[in-house]
């Protein structure tokens, strides 16, 4: 019998953004999760290794990319593999940056009738009034930069005279920023997962622990700082309403294979799309594959679908 050779994996992973310690550790869940007898896993860091990757992109037969943030999460990555002719899991370039940008996701949320709290771009430099600001969205208000995750350079405002200040902190880690209208309520993500057609995943409700005013980047990544509920304790139709923005919102954006849709159930019972993540966390216990277990799909399993959409889909695209 003759053995088939075993697919050899860039894990492509680290880079240069604020969230290159949670791209590193989900690597390494990566990597201590994949069959050996199956997969050949080769690490990059474009950090320091995208000269490497381009001379041995002939070897690779397809990349898993696990960069969160500009430059992995934002199709820049994504166009290289392109060039490179290697298969990659998830979106494609142009559902990647507008995914990445939330002043974009948020206009193609609107075209698409899909409910997103009101919100004004500002950029570096821009003269703004903070009185008009305040007048059109209420407060309080959340300030994020336009191409950040895991809330990086969030903050949210409950007073006039902070939002100078606020904006100016957020402009530090972006050019572009949003104010945006602050939504009351409990916090709910929604994984959609496969080719054609995606299936939406069970919902996971994200319960901030005390001194988190929202799921920030400390309540994502202090142990124990946050409880998350999966499935999500609500009633079924505020789940299926939920799963059908979460597919509505990988379509809008163009995505490809999985996404990570999040959402405020305000205390009307309305459902609000806040963003929408191309590269969800990928360690046994991050929200997409606590979704996707809940689904009966084990995480080994999860990372070879996730591989095997990539090779498909691309053989599709020749």
């Amino acid at each position: 019998m003759i053995r088939e050779k075993r697919l050899r994996v860039a894990l492509i992973c680290g880079g240069n953004s604020a969230e290159r310690e949670v791209s590193l550790a989900g690597a390494r869940e990566i990597e201590k999760a994949l069959d050996p007898a199956k997969y050949s896993v080769v690490r990059f860091d474009p950090a320091s290794d995208l000269e490497t990757l381009i001379k041995h992109s002939h070897e690779i037969d397809v990349a898993f990319v696990l960069l969160h943030g500009p430059y992995g999460e934002d199709g820049t990555i994504q166009g290289m593999l392109e060039l490179l002719n290697i298969p990659y899991q998830g979106s494609g370039v142009l559902g990647s940056a507008m995914a990445m940008n939330k002043h974009m996701a948020k206009t193609q949320y609107m075209q698409a009738g899909i409910p997103t709290p009101d919100w004004v771009m500002i950029k570096k430099d821009q003269n703004f009034s903070p009185s008009e600001i305040s007048k059109r969205l209420g407060l309080p208000m959340m300030v994020k930069p336009c191409i950040q995750g895991s809330s990086v350079g969030m903050s949210i405002v409950r007073r006039e005279r902070d939002l100078r200040k606020a904006i100016e902190q957020a402009l530090e880690f972006d050019h572009r920023i949003i104010v945006e209208q602050f939504i009351q309520g409990r916090e709910l993500t929604g994984g959609v997962l496969g080719l054609d057609p995606p299936r939406a995943l069970p919902l996971v409700e994200v319960i901030p622990g005390e001194g988190h005013e929202f799921f920030d980047y400390e309540a994502k990544y202090t142990p124990g700082a946050t409880r998350e509920l999966c499935p999500a304790p609500v009633e079924e139709p505020v789940t299926r309403k939920a799963q059908e923005l979460a597919l509505a919102a990988h379509e809008a954006l163009r995505l490809t294979a999985y996404s990570r849709t999040d959402m405020i159930l305000d205390e009307s019972g309305s459902l609000w799309v806040i963003e929408t993540n191309t590269i969800p966390g990928m360690t046994p216990t991050s929200l997409f594959p606590q979704a996707a277990k809940a689904a009966g799909i084990e995480f080994p399993r999860l990372l070879e679908m996730l591989l095997e959409m990539a090779v498909k889909a691309h053989r599709q695209c020749l």
